[in-house]
Formats: C-alpha cells, structure tokens, sequence
C-alpha cells in the first residue's frame, strides 16, 4: 500500500472549450498541472473560494479517490480493459446548479448511461483499492449518512456510490446564500455557452495524488473502444 491515491474521473476532453474555461476558473490545469490566472470576481477571494476544488481538478467523480492496494499499473489495466467494452454516448447539456451549497455543473436531463459508467468505474477498479483507515471511516460517519450510505463506505470504501452517486464538476466550496447569490451568475455568464454546448463521453481519466494534499492530476486518459 501507498500513500498515494488514485481515482477514476470524467474530464473535459482537451480540446473542449469547457476545458480551458472550467480550468482558468479553478486556477488549475489537470493535464499540465500548470497553475492558471483566475478571472476577477470583485468583492470576493476567488482563489479561496475554487482552492477545494482546484485540488481535485475539473472533473466529475466516477471511483472516488483510494489508496493502491496494488501497483498502478494493475488500475491502469483494469481501466483499460473497462474501456475496451465501453462505447461513447452522448452528454446532456450542463448548467451551474446549487448542490447543496456547492456550486457545480449537472446534466440537464436524466442520462442512464451516466449511471452505468459510474456503476461500472466503481466495480472495476475496486480490487485495486486499499481498505480506507480507521480516521478516514470515523470522519465519514460523523457526517451523518444514512443506513443505505452507511453499508456503501462499509464495502466501497465511499457512501456516495451506485444509488448514492450524482454526476457533478465541483466549480466552488459550499458557499453561504450571500456568496451564492454572486457568484452563480458570475460563473454561469464565464462559462457562457461552453457548459451546454453537445458532447460525447468518450473517454474516462485515472487521476493520481503522488501525497496527502497534493494536486491531483490526469496520469492517462482512456478511450472507450466499444
């Protein structure tokens, strides 16, 4: 086992509009690692409200992060023959939307195929994952899960997975309704018509944190070959 922590995420493609976008909001690039210029947010500290987020990178959740059980290169096989049986489908368009003080981009409308993806990122990747340790487990229980979240953590290592999970690209921390109530105008009108535009998810990412509290960033992109 490693400190280090791997995780199976969803990000823009490259050269998607909301890639460059959604990265210069964060204030970091995934890909290059590389530290962006943050568009200006007046009367409010743009950097302190994306730090959380821009530790992750722009993404959205599909096997939450976990310690190796195994070397890397076992996840990375089993991602790859994941993606092998895997076939493109389109996105839903995406909007800025309050999740639960949280401002993130969620699809428009209902996409199965979502599901099936998270679903199967979780399975796949699981005999790779370290059982999370003793803290880890207790702080997740302070949160107050429910009986249903309670039993996932316990075989997942994570309670919001299967039923649980919710397709979201994190853009900030839980705001208070003050900060809210500027900043969700602010960031819908800087995305612009990059969030909605059509996509395919045609590919997924394995995002590597080399320590506790490090960046993460993309370490390979797979394209489904299905």
């Amino acid at each position: 086992m490693t400190e280090a922590r791997v995780a199976l995420y969803w990000a823009p493609e490259p050269d998607d509009p909301l890639h460059a976008l959604g990265s210069t909001w964060l204030g970091r690039d995934a890909e290059s690692g590389a530290a962006l210029p943050q568009p200006a947010l007046p009367g409010l500290g743009i950097a302190e409200l994306t730090a959380d987020p821009r530790r992750y990178g722009l993404h959205a959740t599909l096997k939450p992060p976990f310690r190796l059980a195994l070397p890397y290169a076992e996840a990375l096989a089993a991602t790859r023959a994941l993606t092998a049986r895997l076939a493109p489908f389109e996105l839903p368009p995406l909007a800025v939307r309050d999740l639960e003080g949280f401002l993130a981009l969620r699809e428009a409308a209902p996409c199965p195929a979502l599901q099936s993806l998270a679903d199967a990122c979780v399975e796949a990747l699981d005999p790779c994952r370290a059982p999370p340790e003793a803290p880890e487990l207790a702080r997740r229980r302070k949160a107050g899960l429910s009986p249903a979240q309670a039993a996932l953590l316990e075989r997942w290592g994570y309670p919001y997975v299967f039923g649980e999970w919710r397709f979201h690209v994190t853009l900030t921390r839980r705001l208070r309704p003050e900060e809210k109530a500027a900043v969700l105008p602010a960031v819908t009108a800087y995305l612009g018509e990059a969030a909605a535009r059509p996509r395919r998810v045609a590919s997924i990412c394995l995002f590597t944190q080399a320590t506790p509290g490090a960046p993460f960033l993309i370490a390979d992109r797979l394209r489904f070959q299905g």
